[in-house]
């Protein structure tokens, strides 16, 4: 019986390491960039995190961004000016919109 207590109890605190790591999954951010040429990359940036992607054909995807609130800069072409969008916010596991930033000359 004694064998039988400490075994469950291993069982548990097994078990719950397992929800322990898979409780935080990281989210995304995705968005368009116009003139869709103008932009070489996208970076987010939030108190804990720097993160950035690639923007291709006026599109982009952060990915592994933890749940919190991002600043997006869009890294640009000449002549176009860096752009950026504050008040992104990941969620869980989430996939968010940025929606989309136009670049300025």
């Amino acid at each position: 019986m004694k064998f039988t207590g400490i075994k469950l109890a291993a069982v548990t605190f097994a078990a719950a390491g397992l929800f322990a790591f898979n409780s935080l999954r990281s989210g995304s951010i995705k968005g368009t960039v116009s003139p869709t040429d103008g932009a070489v990359r996208a970076w987010a940036e939030s108190s804990t995190d720097t993160l950035r992607a690639p923007v291709i054909n006026g599109a982009y995807e952060i990915t592994d961004a933890k749940p919190g609130a991002y600043k997006v800069i869009i890294e640009a072409k000449p002549p176009y000016k860096n752009a950026a969008k504050d008040g992104i916010t990941v969620t869980d596991g989430q996939a968010t919109d940025a929606g989309e930033i136009k670049l300025e000359k």
